[in-house]
């Protein structure tokens, strides 16, 4: 039989959450990661490494190739060089330590971090002391909960870095975007000049001394700086459609996020700073508006900000009486039976 209290409520409905209290008490507490190599590894890091080195192969293996002798080199120098620079700083801005310094200095990544009690604090940081890192944190340091530690000049936490972004790495982050839209947006030149030479002539790509031997216009070689690959015309198509519309996907995306940190820049903001500005606003948004249906519906007069605004020779007004239901609890409208002396409401 079920055991009932005397409310005859059962007291099985509380063990559940007891359980879970207990398990809680159990599990091990997490450690603070390190940079964007620490575990986990997120999806989202996966997905720019397969990018890049899928646009590489295709860029300098297939596509350039396809270019005029005298642009070959010129595209092989100047797209290697982006590559090559976007890469440094991409493995940089993972790799560094965006702590702050007393964290670096004093935290042992090898303890697990403290488990946060409301009951004592009501914030994380409160005076610049970080109760998680149990440090002294600097002004604008921020304690990230992805990488369990207060970054210096908290800016965000990137999951395609899959590590936070601070003053320490932010500007390797800046060239990495910028380094990224620059090498895609190269890419997409260069797609489009093919596209447009295979219409409207094909043998300014087909330059390729290694040409000469092949008799089908509708054969075309792949990877000619390593190993020729003779492959069919709409499989060459496929492939430039394809790189073409993943260019573009992430040119929009890097340019958009490129764009909005220029901006940021301009404004000497962080993204945090950002956010919890838009943030604020949207919350006086709601404050303004709660008694615009009763205006509507009693076309009851409203104040449109703390004080009255006082006309210079106000109109008498009649008695009128009005009835109480229609009065707000909250409302500061002052009504009166006789004619005012102080106070005008407007219609």
């Amino acid at each position: 039989m079920k055991a009932m209290n005397i409310c005859g409520i059962n007291k099985n409905w509380v063990l559940p959450e007891a359980q879970e209290n207990n398990v809680k008490k159990f599990l091990p507490r997490p450690l603070s990661r390190v940079n964007g190599w620490s575990p986990p590894l997120h999806s989202f890091q996966a997905i720019s490494w397969i990018t890049y080195l899928a646009m590489s192969i295709v860029t300098f293996g297939i596509f350039i190739p396809f270019l005029p002798y005298s642009w070959k080199y010129a595209a092989n120098i100047v797209m290697g060089g982006v590559f090559i620079f976007h890469l440094i700083v991409h493995l940089i801005a993972i790799t560094i330590d965006p702590a702050d310094t007393n964290v670096r200095l004093k935290k042992d990544y090898t303890q697990p971090v403290p488990a946060f009690d409301r009951s004592k604090h009501t914030h994380v940081i409160q005076n610049q002391y970080c109760h998680l890192c149990e440090v002294t944190a600097s002004k604008k340091a921020k304690h990230c909960s992805a990488c369990n530690k207060c970054v210096s000049g908290f800016d965000h936490h990137c999951k395609w870095l899959n590590n936070c972004v601070g003053r320490r790495n932010y500007w390797f982050f800046f060239w990495s975007v910028a380094s990224a839209a620059v090498g895609i947006l190269g890419v997409m030149i260069i797609l489009c000049y093919i596209c447009i030479q295979y219409f409207v002539n094909p043998d300014e790509l087909r330059t390729d001394p290694l040409y000469k031997e092949i008799i089908s216009e509708n054969t075309w070689l792949l990877f000619l700086s390593l190993w020729p690959v003779p492959v069919k015309t709409p499989i060459v198509l496929f492939i430039a459609v394809m790189a073409l519309l993943l260019a573009i996907a992430s040119f929009v995306m890097l340019g958009h996020l490129l764009i909005f940190h220029l901006y940021l820049i301009t404004k000497n903001m962080s993204t945090f700073d950002y956010l919890m500005k838009t943030r604020f606003k949207k919350n006086l948004h709601p404050a303004e508006e709660k008694e615009l249906p009763l205006q509507k519906k009693g076309n009851l007069p409203q104040e449109k900000s703390n004080n009255w605004a006082w006309p210079k020779s106000p109109p008498r007004v009649g008695s009128q009486k009005f009835p109480m239901s229609t009065l707000s609890p909250k409302s500061s409208v002052c009504f009166v039976a006789s004619p005012p002396k102080t106070c005008h409401s407007e219609d």
